[in-house]
């Protein structure tokens, strides 16, 4: 391809990826399908990318490097699995882990979401599109430096729907100026784990690697949001009391 289809290519990436979480993820059929449209999304992502004239050894997916990815995610993701288990066992912590979306699941229903809705909805989706195939786009036409960071800053846009959705729910940032002030950090924060996933992509060369961070964070997180939850009210039977939002006397 001629250098201005590859321009062309990560512009459309970047403009796709912005939009895409925030408007064609509020539908009702993306939300049912969750699991499969994105999936399919993961797949046209690689095919357009083979398509532009990625190898896969431009998007992490080379064989000869899967172990290397995996040593260094294992290694990366071990520490954040430990913090999640250290806040849920101390009661301290356990109020940080409160997430209201988790507290409405049943055993079955938080299942679905760590071992299916996440992993192929979330995780190999968004891991295939901006650790994948958008990097390796920006790479082609900046330096590492500049596709890092504008990579980065697209994966922060991605989350600005559902990290407005989890104020709501949660009840927290009342007012429109604390939830824009939320909305904004949380955003800039996770354009900073952007970088830090890439960063394990370019030095392990494999998409496996922030693959393994990614579903550490977000798979060990609504465990331990249950964890704390459970171990939170066993803590108030011991005492005789009733947490709030429990019925039993």
């Amino acid at each position: 391809m001629s250098r201005r289809a590859d321009v062309a290519f990560a512009a459309a990436g970047c403009v796709v990826l912005a939009g895409y979480n925030n408007l064609a993820a509020v539908r009702p059929w993306n939300r049912r399908w969750y699991p499969v449209v994105n999936a399919v999304a993961a797949g046209a992502a690689l095919g357009a990318a083979a398509g532009s004239g990625l190898t896969a050894g431009d998007l992490g997916l080379r064989r000869d490097r899967l172990r290397a990815g995996l040593r260094c995610g294992s290694a990366a993701a071990a520490p954040v699995v430990a913090a999640f288990g250290l806040a849920a066992l101390i009661p301290a912590t356990r109020p940080l882990l409160d997430d209201q979306r988790v507290a409405g699941l049943d055993r079955r229903q938080l299942a679905y979401q760590v071992l299916l809705r996440i992993p192929v909805g979330t995780v190999a989706w968004e891991e295939i599109a901006f650790r994948g195939v958008l990097h390796a786009a920006l790479r082609r036409v900046l330096s590492e430096p500049a596709a890092v960071g504008v990579g980065s800053a697209v994966f922060g846009l991605w989350h600005i729907r559902p990290t407005a959705e989890a104020l709501a729910v949660n009840r927290l940032a009342a007012g429109r100026g604390a939830r824009i002030a939320a909305v904004t950090a949380v955003a800039a924060g996770t354009a900073g784990a952007g970088a830090l996933l890439s960063l394990l992509r370019e030095r392990s060369g494999s998409l496996a690697a922030p693959v393994l961070v990614h579903l550490a964070a977000n798979c060990v997180a609504p465990l331990a949001s249950a964890l704390a939850g459970s171990c939170h009210h066993c803590s108030f039977r011991r005492k005789g009391l009733s947490p709030v939002g429990d019925t039993e006397a």
